[in-house]
């Protein structure tokens, strides 16, 4: 008798392993199985910790990040190399094209509001800047701290971005600089956190990076940030003063007080409705954005509960 129970039991697996398998050669379901995604590296922390949940939630499930620029994230998507990218924008046109043109069918959906934070060392007394003096200084046509900052001691500017390919680069180039070019004189690392530590040893150095990177982990309001550097405070208006001037705090970027920020996009490209359309449900789910929430981000769907602090 216990011979016919384990003969059934090892039809009934085979059973069901060769349904969900599919003519692609594909064997992951919803909540089970293997799968590589791509995410925009300014992201890492925050997809990290979504992603560790979500296994242990669903223990047969394995997500394989590559962090990388925005580029390779897209492109990857559109190579058919991953079926699922995080990124800061939408296909365009072309690139939805190009995929409907193989009989794909991809989507997006918004996971997220970010901000592109400046950072600079801790010796640095000169925390206010104006989103026209950042565009300036981005631009090249001002080179010294001085030319901004009058009392300033620190002479040449230092600025460090993350990649070359990075969603920071063009959010530099098209909602700073309006399409004008970057100064040659601006240096890329390689990562987010590679930039912390530049402008973490350099005084005259500022570094523009995504706001993520720099939650204080153990302030449960996000009212805080790492203690490594500065967040400076921008102004929209032509001259920042301590009155106009927001740091890139969750509640800022809520009500549109702070002027860098972006979207956050799952770019989904699943035509059979497996493990990446399990993991975008769990990402814009309750749960998933409860982690967004608690990183400091303005989740898509979540409300947020607004702190009134007095400095």
């Amino acid at each position: 008798m216990k011979r016919q129970n384990l003969l059934s039991l090892f039809l009934a697996l085979l059973l069901f392993s060769c349904q969900n398998k599919s003519k692609d050669g594909q064997t992951d379901t919803y909540t089970s199985g293997v799968i590589a995604i791509a995410v925009d590296e300014s992201f890492k922390p925050i997809i990290q910790e979504e992603l560790d949940v979500f296994e242990a939630q669903f223990p047969q499930a394995g997500i394989v990040p590559t962090y990388t620029n925005e580029v390779d994230a897209i492109n990857r998507l559109l190579k058919d190399s991953v079926r699922l990218s995080i990124v800061t924008r939408a296909l365009s046109s072309d690139e939805e094209n190009s995929l409907k043109s193989r009989k794909f069918a991809p989507r997006s959906f918004k996971l997220a509001t970010d901000a592109i934070a400046l950072i600079i060392n801790n010796q640095n007394p000169d925390s206010l800047i104006s989103v026209s003096d950042i565009r300036k200084i981005l631009t090249g046509e001002v080179k010294n701290w001085k030319e901004i900052f009058p009392l300033s001691k620190l002479g040449k500017f230092k600025v460090v971005f993350d990649n070359p390919n990075s969603s920071t680069i063009r959010f530099a180039l098209d909602s700073i600089c309006k399409g004008k070019p970057l100064s040659s004189e601006l240096n890329a690392q390689k990562t987010n956190l590679e930039v912390i530590n530049y402008v973490s040893q350099t005084p005259n150095a500022i570094g523009i990076i995504g706001v993520n990177w720099l939650g204080n982990r153990k302030d449960t309001t996000n009212l805080s940030f790492k203690n490594d550097v500065r967040v400076m405070a921008v102004s929209s208006e032509s001259v920042a003063t301590s009155e106009n001037s927001y740091k890139p705090f969750q509640a800022y970027l809520f009500y549109g007080y702070y002027p860098l920020t972006r979207s956050v996009y799952i770019i989904l490209n699943d035509p059979r409705s497996s493990l990446p359309t399990g993991l975008t449900s769990f990402l814009t789910s309750d749960r998933g954005q409860r982690i967004i929430l608690k990183s400091g981000l303005v989740p898509a769907t979540q409300p947020i509960r607004i702190v009134s602090i007095k400095e």
